[in-house]
């Protein structure tokens, strides 16, 4: 690891004037004099460890004031600060209450000692944990390399990689909780180096490979996160999530669901599905929600709903059980809702 200069930001101001680079722009192209962002700090720390960046100062934002405030208003939603930790948002009367989803997914994201550290903003801005990505001696894509090792057919270590949109790159993003978000329908609010504030719905805060492959998320050199902000629940939303896991510990996820429907008795009136672990970046199958859309949820339809989220999968070569497991918990998700 490096050494660096410590910057204790005072204000969002402070903390946006210091900076001149971020995460992803100094994996790809080091600058030598990064200044850079970090909040609880898990994933920046990763990086450094592994001694895949170098940065010249690390800002700290973790201490900025009014970012660590969960609100919540009857008929206007909930509003989460960027930096309250997971832990919060895992044990909030009012998340238990209005977006069940959403607490399901933070109480089963790392260890309890990591939910105690971690922020929401981190969270949803962190990078993928793909071996070949986090390897100091893989120059991939994602890293302005020349390949992904993933992808190749028989040394490419791919079982934890994307079976849907896997084009150049075929990592998939870490955060499970953001399967959540994305179902939910959240909006990412960003403010700017001009202090502008913009809001962007969470399909649109994170960038495809296929777009931009050195970033998953629109966050500029002087852009943070300051708050998530959540719709109000209506008296007929229900919301279930499902991680799956290769063990019941601490683990990255191998496929996550989240389901957000309205319903009139069993009849879906609404829904969103999103997909996490499935694609480079959490995605909602619109091919699924189009089946159960003012249709009656039974066993019949529910399947057909999973059958048709993983019609475009295209496994790789040690990652093809990822369908029927898909499948699976899509079923086990959606029956929670009737």
């Amino acid at each position: 690891m490096n050494r660096f200069s410590w910057y204790e930001a005072k204000s969002l101001e402070d903390a946006l004037k210091q900076a001149n680079s971020n995460l992803s722009e100094e994996l790809y192209n080091p600058s030598g004099d990064a200044a850079f962002f970090k909040s609880g700090g898990v994933d920046v720390l990763d990086f450094l460890k592994e001694g895949l960046v170098a940065p010249k100062t690390i800002i700290n934002i973790r201490n900025i004031p009014g970012l660590d405030k969960i609100d919540y208003e009857q008929g206007a939603g909930m509003r989460i600060g960027a930096n309250v930790t997971l832990a919060d948002i895992e044990h909030d009367e009012e998340v238990m209450k209005n977006y069940p989803a959403l607490q399901m997914a933070v109480a089963h994201a790392a260890t309890p000692q990591l939910r105690n550290m971690s922020t929401l903003g981190g969270n949803i801005a962190q990078r993928t944990r793909c071996w070949y990505f986090r390897s100091v001696d893989h120059h991939c894509f994602r890293k302005n390399g020349d390949r992904c090792f993933a992808r190749h057919s028989t040394t490419g270590q791919n079982e934890g990689h994307a079976i849907l949109d896997n084009g150049s790159c075929v990592s998939v993003h870490a955060s499970s909780i953001s399967t959540a978000l994305l179902a939910l329908g959240a909006k990412v609010v960003i403010v700017d180096r001009d202090m502008k504030e913009r809001e962007i719905s969470m399909e649109d805060f994170f960038v495809s490979p296929a777009q931009d492959v050195a970033r998953e998320n629109i966050l500029g050199k002087k852009d943070i996160i300051t708050e998530i902000k959540l719709p109000a629940p209506s008296s007929s939303t229900r919301s279930y999530y499902i991680k799956q896991v290769a063990r019941e510990s601490y683990d990255w996820s191998l496929a996550d669901v989240a389901v957000v429907a309205q319903m009139n008795d069993k009849t879906c009136q609404d829904i969103r599905i999103a997909l996490g672990a499935a694609a480079p970046t959490p995605i909602r199958s619109y091919e699924a929600e189009a089946v159960l859309k003012g249709a009656t949820l039974n066993d019949k339809t529910i399947k057909a709903a999973a059958e048709r989220a993983m019609e475009q999968a295209r496994p790789l070569s040690k990652n093809g059980y990822k369908i029927p497991l898909f499948k699976s918990i899509i079923v086990r998700a959606l029956s929670e809702l009737v």
